[in-house]
């Protein structure tokens, strides 16, 4: 057959829209707590640094167990609906209740103020995963060019872009609203937290009624059982294509947790301005929108890989920059955010290249358990959302940061240092294991023909 593709799959643009939507819902549903979680913790609830951190590190540890354990479930998940859509459709009210349950300020004090949310912030994960795990994979099962998924990937992207820089415009001005205060307060981030909620069910339901399950590729058969869950994760690891793309998205990610935790600390106590939260935010959305806008050109004209490098420099350059010259230039800093937004569309590029690695797993080493696979990426990203949040936290604690007052030289430097010096240093090294990635256009086009040659061969 030669390794051309005979049959040139197209981009379906209302499975496009319908699968961008489940971003949508993800952004609604994470946002609060990637944005806000943190300050909320210190300055709402009053809990110290080390039980901010403390939360953090228990709730990875059980990650490190449900991801994978939620993924070996999705893969063996057979329904009417579909392996991976049953999870969009049901466990979305659940996420719901959990977050709004982790920006409640219960009426207790001590131990008991921890362990409560320890426990929402936990259910809040669990229920995350079930959903992110299996919207991941799912790109996998409504294509099969790597170019289309990356298309698709795309439209993930875009949404992404569109609901965060509505987010930034509204999150914080509805937070004071319901706050009715100039600042901040518990029943402002309560009912912020609730309406996002509530508002990203439809948005679930949306991309599990328009993306249907229409790949079936299924890795040969080396016995009459199931592989044991040990040795599938024995094989993914030997997948040197799928390591090294979950060690980029787990340093790229701790890079952008710890700027997002921090980001509302710089904003208000080195610019000294609430009210410049929301166009820092707004920009740097607006500018990942294009830089999302860019994915499908980018990637066909550069390759994945080589257009993610790019776009990695292009944040190192604006963290670096933002870092030296000092916070008293509104309109710097607002140009300098988008020129950082448009670099913050790499960790898409991250994701398309999951999926080309799901294709590489099944060619290579007959394995092809996508929700297992996406699992490695979910838990990659809370482990760097817990890294970059205790350590974001702790660096806070240890500059002399005091909540609600006036800062000093010091501490500001501190802040400027986290926000911009930390995140610029994880993304150089998330940069290195790229240049050993092979999973070009060509090579993926192989890899395709010959499953496709062997699935024939096995029907």
């Amino acid at each position: 057959m030669g390794n051309q593709v005979t049959v040139q799959e197209k981009t379906n643009k209302l499975t496009g829209f319908c699968y961008s939507f489940g971003e949508v819902g993800s952004q609604l549903s994470w946002y609060m707590i990637n944005s806000y979680l943190t300050i909320f913790y210190t300055d709402i609830v009053g809990l110290t640094a080390s039980a901010i951190s403390l939360i953090m590190l228990i709730a990875r540890v059980w990650d490190a167990i449900n991801d994978p354990m939620m993924g070996v479930i999705a893969d063996r998940t057979r329904t009417r609906w579909g392996k991976f859509r049953p999870y969009l459709m049901f466990a979305s009210p659940f996420l719901a209740i959990f977050n709004i349950l982790t920006f409640t300020v219960f009426p207790v004090q001590g131990a008991a103020k921890a362990i409560i949310c320890l426990v929402c912030y936990i259910g809040a994960g669990m229920a995350y995963t079930a959903i992110c795990v299996t919207y991941g994979g799912l790109v996998n099962l409504i294509a099969r060019d790597s170019q289309v998924r990356m298309n698709y990937t795309a439209c993930r992207a875009t949404g992404a872009s569109v609901i965060k820089m509505i987010l930034s415009a509204v999150a914080m001005p509805m937070i004071l609203f319901f706050s009715q205060s100039d600042v901040a307060n518990a029943r402002g981030y309560f009912w912020t937290t609730v309406v996002c909620s509530v508002a990203m069910l439809p948005c679930f339901w949306l991309c599990a009624a328009g993306c249907k399950e229409t790949v079936v590729v299924e890795a040969p058969v080396q016995t009459g059982k199931r592989r044991p869950v040990w040795q599938s994760l024995k094989l993914m690891c030997q997948n040197k294509m799928l390591m090294i793309t979950v060690v980029n998205v787990f340093l790229g990610a701790i890079a952008i947790m710890c700027r997002m935790s921090m980001l509302t600390y710089y904003i208000i106590y080195v610019v000294g301005a609430f009210t410049m939260i929301a166009p820092i935010f707004i920009i740097m959305t607006v500018t990942e929108l294009l830089g999302c806008l860019a994915l499908p050109w980018g990637t066909k004209t550069f390759g994945k890989r080589n257009w993610l490098l790019i776009l990695s420099v292009i944040m190192v350059a604006g963290f670096v920059t933002m870092f030296l010259v000092p916070a008293n230039n509104n309109v710097f800093l607002v140009g300098i955010s988008a020129v950082i937004g448009f670099g913050n569309s790499a960790a898409n590029v991250s994701t398309g290249m999951l999926s080309d690695c799901i294709e590489y797993g099944d060619w290579k080493y007959g394995i092809r358990e996508e929700g297992l696979t996406y699992s490695y990426m979910s838990f990659g990203v809370k482990l760097a959302t817990a890294v970059g949040g205790s350590a974001t936290v702790l660096l806070l604690a240890a500059s002399g940061y005091v909540p609600n007052a006036e800062q000093t030289e010091a501490v500001k430097t501190g802040i400027n240092a986290i926000v911009n010096l930390l995140p610029a240093a994880c993304i150089v090294i998330s940069m290195i294991p790229l240049f050993w990635y092979k999973l070009d256009k060509k090579m993926m086009d192989k890899i395709r023909v010959e499953l496709d040659t062997r699935n024939a061969k096995n029907a």
